[in-house]
């Protein structure tokens, strides 16, 4: 069981890099890629924040500490909360990632299988609840960073957080959202101290 979570964590991996790289090969190929905004996106971070977490629990198997299980209950919580902003307020705009393909397995796939994965492999330790604010730090400190290049050099990764809107609907989605990571948050916390399948 063991080393078919690793393989199954590696095969997800893989899967997620070629979605990432393909799409930066495909964005390149149609204009100049500015690495500010294209790893600005909250979809590409977590993503590659969720990857670099599987690759590390696919290798330490039964071994793993407390702090990758928090960096893995946080990571669970960014991929699964961008698949539910994405499939509920982004799905069909313009913009966003071309290759259809690499989208689908970015804004579905992988947030599916965090879901997963966190649910049924086992190979973890409870997750503290005094350790939940740690969850909230990254979006915070992303959205802070957005509102600052919004309102000075005009970039903003997605149509809600513009604020051509207005700072007070901006500051509603903002709200929604960190409501969102809060409620999913707390379902990955609650479900940590749930051992389905034991490695």
């Amino acid at each position: 069981m063991k080393l078919g979570f690793a393989i199954i964590r590696i095969i997800v991996a893989m899967v997620g890099i070629a979605a990432i790289i393909a799409t930066t090969v495909d964005t390149a190929s149609r204009s100049t890629i500015n690495p500010f905004n294209f790893f600005g996106y909250f979809t590409i971070q977590s993503n590659i924040l969720f990857i670099v977490v599987c690759l590390i629990a696919a290798v330490a198997g039964r071994r793993q500490s407390r702090g990758l299980a928090l960096a893995r209950a946080s990571a669970t919580t960014y991929i699964v909360t961008v698949g539910i902003v994405y499939n509920t307020l982004l799905a069909g705009l313009e913009g966003g990632i071309s290759l259809e393909w690499a989208n689908t397995v970015l804004h579905v796939a992988l947030p599916i299988y965090a879901a997963i994965d966190w649910v049924f492999f086992g190979d973890r330790t409870a997750v503290p609840w005094k350790r939940f604010w740690i969850v909230l730090i990254y979006p915070l400190v992303w959205l802070i960073v957005v509102l600052i290049r919004g309102a000075t050099d005009g970039w903003v990764p997605y149509p809600f957080l513009n604020p051509n809107l207005g700072y007070g609907i901006v500051a509603l989605y903002g709200v929604g959202v960190a409501v969102a990571i809060g409620i999913v948050g707390t379902a990955v916390w609650a479900i940590s101290r749930v051992r389905i399948l034991k490695p």
